[in-house]
């Protein structure tokens, strides 16, 4: 499978590998979930469908790519996720330094998600490498608002990983964690723009889910405010005659996904609020007093869409997984729950960590996954999810016959 990016404008090459019409392929992941599963009703049912046909399905969505084994926001990741079916991509808007949009997961994380260490680059950087020493972690941070569009497409795309006891550039590049892989990034992936981004979602036949990222930097930046950013970022859609359907604008910032709402009805209709109120002191998904705003109160506000880690959306009764108030709440107020970042833990023998955080209890093997899928489907009422490794969630909407 080939792509050629150009740097210059949109323009983008792609083999037929890539088209709307490429078959869809989920590997032996979903069969070797299928197989730990404890559940013998589920377990039979997905297990039935080993063998069925698989099409892409919305309700699967990729998140930054196929980052369990890809480069994550490179060409190379994005390609993997629509082979595996993924109905929805994301890419994660940042800026650089002359006000091009571009994709990665935060405008600060060019150390941990490319080569920049290792070029001439580096000098750019808001903060030097600085190897551990004296019980201090290494650290850097690199910018994408450091380096201008034309010297950010010099850059290869690694696994997002640092090695905190690093004495060297060369030792903190070479994070990645044991269970993820360096496999498919050795080589360094392509950075894509988000204009780039586009224009491979199109010819692939997907939907977007583009999210603007928080900047690092004081806004207004050079006299740009964050209006303007978040306008830019729907510009680019709108330029490309990307239908608003099709387009499912995200931010962390209530204010944002308000001024889409405001500002551009038809792509407010589908814009995505990603909740991270549970990080604020006093917050329960259990209890609805601490919602606030309320779930009616945003509904009230236009929202449509809203988009919580997936550990505010379930808890564990008499030892099964249940829906928790957060998502009975969301749901009576109408409120559509998308919701992330499913095989982001890793193996799953000892709780999963944070995204299994209330339901630790009860995971103590990887068909949990599955299980946790299942619940968030049928009984949450989900309806996307999003995954580092969205085969995963493609065969289960193929066998659930979801949309």
């Amino acid at each position: 499978m080939r792509a050629l990016f150009l740097t210059c404008g949109i323009a983008v090459a792609l083999s037929s590998g890539l088209a709307a019409a490429a078959p869809v392929e989920v590997g032996v992941r979903p069969q070797f979930l299928i197989s730990q599963i404890r559940n013998p009703e589920l377990k039979a049912k997905l297990a039935a469908c080993l063998d069925r046909p698989q099409e892409r399905k919305q309700f699967s969505i990729a998140h930054r790519g196929a980052p369990l084994q890809f480069a994550e926001h490179t060409a190379e990741s994005y390609a993997a996720a629509h082979r595996m079916g993924a109905g929805i991509q994301e890419c994660d808007v940042a800026f650089t330094k002359d006000k091009k949009l571009v994709c990665r997961h935060a405008q600060n994380d060019l150390h941990t998600t490319t080569n920049i260490l290792a070029t001439d680059l580096a000098k750019n950087c808001t903060k030097p490498f600085t190897p551990a020493e004296g019980g201090k972690p290494a650290s850097a941070e690199c910018r994408t608002s450091d380096i201008t569009l034309a010297e950010f497409k010099t850059l290869t795309g690694k696994m997002d990983a640092a090695e905190p006891a690093a004495t060297t550039v060369a030792h903190y590049m070479n994070g990645t964690a044991r269970w993820r892989t360096d496999l498919y990034a050795a080589a360094g992936g392509t950075l894509m723009t988000h204009a780039e981004f586009i224009a491979m979602g199109k010819a692939m036949g997907v939907k977007f889910t583009p999210e603007l990222k928080a900047p690092s930097v004081t806004m207004p930046y050079d006299g740009w405010t964050q209006e303007q950013y978040a306008q830019a970022m729907i510009d680019e859609y709108k330029a490309a005659g990307v239908p608003p359907s099709d387009v499912f604008p995200q931010s962390f910032s209530l204010a944002d996904v308000l001024y889409w709402i405001k500002a551009e009805p038809e792509f407010g209709k589908q814009a995505v609020f990603l909740d991270e109120r549970d990080e604020k002191s006093g917050f329960d998904p259990m209890n609805a007093s601490t919602f606030k705003p309320s779930m009616q109160e945003l509904k009230a506000q236009g929202l449509n869409y809203i988009a919580p880690a997936i550990p505010l959306l379930v808890t564990v009764e008499n030892g099964r997984i249940v829906p928790s108030t957060y998502a009975k709440e969301a749901k009576a107020a109408g409120l559509n729950i998308i919701t992330w970042s499913l095989e982001r833990s890793g193996p799953l023998q000892k709780g999963g960590g944070y995204y299994y955080k209330p339901i630790n209890s009860v995971v103590n093997n990887d068909g949990m996954v599955y299980e946790l899928l299942d619940v968030l489907a049928q009984q949450v009422g989900v309806v996307g999810v999003f995954s580092d490794w969205p085969a995963t969630v493609t065969y289960y909407a193929n066998c659930m016959n979801l949309k």
